[in-house]
Order: structure tokens, then sequence, then C-alpha cells
């Protein structure tokens, strides 16, 4: 067989280098904590957050402005090399799988400890996958969301089967069946290992319903991971959350004594106290300041487009979006290429599919489908949806790397809407007040998200959205097609030969598309993330999950 690397590989890699002169990993991979370099210095590294973190347990987390801060703290089994896409070791050094993919053996790194004193050992990982694995009700259907998505459930219906202490340092996981996705998918921000006893003590899956949202337990709001960084507080008045160097620390200690990510949602505000030196930086600047902001000395680093935005249907909702005819003439209604040169920055593209071209699967042949104003009318009339109304949100107090202005995306979007005479009602809510707990509990016939890839997979984008049919955002089981989709999907993430799995999701991808149009893709988007001159050693990531570890500001 012959073996290719993929675009995505060369794109990404190529990205890590330009950038990586910043800064290298200081992790030791050679099985042992206790870093060998020097104390940290004394500074802060204040920086500005898009949104409020919505918990501090990533396991119930969603979103990036959380995962930013919960990155620091928590690290996983394995994780993602600083400036690239690619899985290196994390608290394990080495992996191996049994002959049919089915048993993972993972030898753990010695000396490291959680910031509570615990010891990192075996049986802390497997008490991680088995509070994982063992979810209430609510919380499958909702905040549980990664797991659900990742592991295809929970029960018997799920990818995880076991996790078992073979002796202190080593760790058997055995899953249902091979998969495309592991151990890659162990590197997710949800699945950072946690100390045993903070969980226990916190209660940390009491999760329950509260209003239109969920209630979280105690460990929610008090992290303990093995990460560079331990939580010192969150300050709900002033909207700062504060982190300390974690001093004992089994790798190279944080330059900086301190991590403060300070709450501002308007980005034109982030801005101006990025210039006011009240910041050292932010995620994010809108693209028309990107020149300004370089002219005034600061550091602009543009990513990778390795995402995806989307327009998400709820036909459990609104009944009329279960007919094909009335998902397609709401596909064909967008403009996707105007509301790209008005609304994105250079280098951001029209979306064919669920995933960018980066990404193994991805089908060439797809164009994005044009705007077609009378085509779009005449499957409305056959449909006898003339009269279609739709409750179509976008989130607010938030800026994503595939949205960066959710309220103008959505106004385009939907004039768009209105011009074939679909009456919109338009809605919106805080990202973390209320937003994403509402598309997960369904609240919405349409509205505007997206997804940055959390790896190199095509199961990560189309498999995260489509895969399990009982829980995803889209309600496809709602339809006639959700569960020959999910179906095709989980086929094409178990097949072992490269070559075939490609050519299965390029298939799929048409699919989607063409036949099943379950929602509806509109673009690919790079994002930057912006730092002032005194910062150094930042190593930006094209899946916008920096570690800031090694930044250090003005030298300190």
């Amino acid at each position: 067989m012959t073996v290719r690397k993929s675009t995505s590989a060369v794109l990404l890699t190529a990205f890590a280098l330009t950038l990586g002169a910043c800064a290298e990993s200081e992790r030791s991979d050679d099985g042992s904590g206790g870093g060998s370099g020097g104390e940290g210095g004394d500074g802060t590294f204040t920086f500005g957050a898009a949104g409020a973190p919505e918990v501090f347990d990533p396991f119930y987390a969603s979103d990036g402005e959380t995962f930013r801060i919960t990155r620091q703290i928590f690290e996983g089994l394995v994780e993602v090399k600083p400036g690239s896409a690619e899985i290196g070791p994390g608290l394990a050094t080495e992996w191996e799988p049994n002959e049919d993919g089915t048993k993972w053996t993972f030898t753990l790194r010695d000396g490291v400890t959680f910031s509570d004193g615990e010891e990192m050992n075996a049986e802390a990982i497997c008490a991680n996958f088995e509070r994982m694995a063992d979810q209430n009700e609510t919380a499958q259907a909702g905040p549980a969301e990664y797991w659900a998505y990742s592991m295809e459930g929970f029960g018997e219906d799920s990818l995880y089967r076991s996790c078992e202490a073979t002796d202190d340092m080593t760790v058997d996981l055995t899953i249902a069946r091979p998969t495309s996705k592991f151990p890659a998918l162990l590197s997710l921000s949800s699945f950072a290992m946690q100390s045993p006893k903070a969980l226990e003590e916190g209660n940390a899956n009491e999760v329950t319903k509260q209003g239109e949202g969920f209630s979280y337990p105690e460990n929610a709001q008090n992290p303990v991971g093995t990460g560079p960084y331990t939580f010192e507080k969150y300050d709900t008045a002033n909207k700062t959350v504060t982190l300390k160097r974690n001093d004992d620390y089994w790798g190279e200690k944080a330059k900086n004594a301190e991590i403060v990510f300070k709450i501002i949602p308007d980005e034109s505000t982030r801005r101006q106290e990025l210039e006011a030196d009240s910041i050292n930086g932010y995620d994010l600047p809108n693209p028309v300041d990107w020149k300004g902001l370089e002219d005034g000395g600061n550091q602009v680093e543009v990513r990778p487009a390795f995402n995806i935005l989307y327009m998400g249907l709820n036909p459990e909702r609104n009944e009329k979006l279960q007919d094909k005819k009335v998902r397609e003439a709401i596909g064909l209604a967008l403009d996707r290429e105007g509301m790209v040169k008005a609304q994105l920055p250079e280098g951001a593209v029209a979306a064919s599919q669920f995933m960018p071209d980066t990404v193994q699967g991805y089908n060439s042949e797809l164009q994005p489908t044009e705007r077609d104003v009378e085509k779009a009318k005449s499957l409305l009339k056959e449909a006898g949806a003339e009269d279609l109304e739709l409750t179509f949100a976008y989130p607010s107090e938030v800026t994503r790397p595939y949205m960066p202005n959710p309220q103008k995306i959505h106004e385009a979007l939907t004039n768009n809407l209105e011009e074939v005479g679909i009456t919109v009602k338009a809605v919106t809510k805080p990202w973390n007040g209320g937003y994403l707990d509402g598309v997960d509990n369904g609240q919405f016939d349409a509205w505007l998200l997206g997804w940055t890839g959390d790896y190199d997979s095509a199961d990560n984008f189309i498999g995260t959205f489509f895969g399990n049919l009982e829980s995803n955002d889209f309600q496809t089981s709602a339809t006639d097609f959700g569960e020959q989709l999910s179906q095709e999907i989980k086929e094409a993430d178990q097949t072992v030969d490269e070559a075939e799995r490609t050519a299965m999701y390029e298939e799929l991808n048409k699919k989607i598309a063409e036949e099943y149009i379950p929602g509806l893709p509109i673009s690919h988007s790079p994002p930057a993330i912006v730092v002032n001159e005194d910062v150094e050693g930042l190593v930006a990531s094209p899946l916008t999950a920096e570690e800031f570890s090694t930044v250090t500001v003005g030298g300190k």
C-alpha cells in the first residue's frame, strides 16, 4: 500500500515550523517528570477572553473559551504537539494497540502528581475513564456531549468498554471496535485527567437540569489537574479568571507566575485594552483591524482555516424541515460567496461540505451551493412551505474562529432567507448564557454554530456532527436518513485501510451535501491571534489550542 502524507499534514507541519521557532515544547518524552528547566519568572500574562467560561470541568465543556482556560490546568494521556495538529506524548509516554485495534496499552509518565498532591498513576487514569462513562441521563443528553459524540454514546452502545490498571504505571483501554480516531481523540480537552480525590469530594457527576440549562456540582468550579498552572479564582464581578503557576509541575515550569483571563465580549473593546496595555493579547481580532494592529507594533499570527461555520437545522422542532425540498430551498437561498466577501477575512472561502479541504476524506469534486432565489421559491412551493417560519438564532457576547461577527453574519443570512419568502424570527442569547444550552436542548429551528478541528480526522468533523443518532444537535433521529447516516459514518470510521476509508468519507460528504442535507455548511475562515510587542514565546496553534506556559511578557 502506498503511504502518502495528507495535504493537511503538510500544511499544518509547515505552520508549526514557521511559528515553532518562537518556542519549543518543554515536555520531556523520556517517561519521567520533574523537568530540568529552571524556575519561571514573576510576570503576569493577561489575555482578553471573548466570552465567559461555561464550567471549569472540561468534561462538561464544549466551547473554546472554556477550553482555553482548562488547557492550562489539565493534561490528557496524549497531547497535540504545540503549533501542529500532530499527536504526541502527554501523561502517557507511549502506547500500542493489539492486533485488531480494540485494546490500547498506555505506559504512563513517572513522577507526576495532581496539584492537590494525589499521584497520577494507572488507578487514577481508570478512575477518570470510569467517571466519564458513568453519567446520569441529564448529563448524557446535554453537557457530556464530547463523550457522547466521540465515544458514540453510553452503556452498551459506547465505543468505550473498559479501563484496566495492569500495573501501577500501565493502563489497558478496551474499545468495542477499531476506529480511525484512536488514540487521537484522547487529546481532546474534555478527556483530560482530573484528580480522583477532587472528583469524589466535588461530587463530579451530579449534573441536574435547571430551567433551560444545567446546574453543575462543586467540582466544576474547583478544577484540579496536572498541568503547568493551577486554578486560583474566578472573579465574576470583575470578569476575570486567575491561574497561578504550578511550582510542583513535572515538566518545565511556566515562564509566568500568573495568567489572568479578562473577559471582554466586545472585540473593539479588546483592541482598545490591548492598545492601552491593559491586556497583553487576545484571540480573533477583527480581520479589518489586522493591519492596524501590526502597524501599532503588535504581533498578528494568522492560523490556517481548520474550521467550518454552518447553519444547523432542527427537524424535530420544526416538522417542515423534515422535507428535503425545504432544507434544499434554504441552502439555495443563502449567498455564501457574498457573505464571505463582506464579513470574513482574506483567505476565507465558501464551504461545500462539513470539513475543510485539508482533511483526508474531503470531496474535491463538490462545489459550494450557488444561490438560486427562484429555485428556492419553487421548492418551497412544491413542499407546501411557502409560509415557512424559522426561529433562527445566533450567539452574542462572543467571537469565534469561524464566526468573527455573529450578528452581522446572521443579518446577512436572514436577509437571504427573507428574500425567498421565509419569515425569520431572530433570537440571540449570550454564548455561555443560554445559547449553547439552547442548541443542546433543541430550542431553535435554525442556528449558527461551527467547529474547529481537534485533530486531523474526517470523523472529528462529520462523526461529531451526525455520528450519534440519539444525541446530536441536528436531531437526525427525526429524519428518514439519520439512522443510515450514522451507520455509514461508523462503517467508514472502523475501516482499517486508509485509501478505502478516505474514499468512503469522500462519498459520505457527497451524500450529506446532495441527498441528506442535515444542515448547511457556510464557510471556512482563517482565525488570527494577536499579542503585543512585549510578548515572546507564543506558539500559535492551527487548532486555536494555544498553551501559555512558554509565554513571557517583557522578558519577565
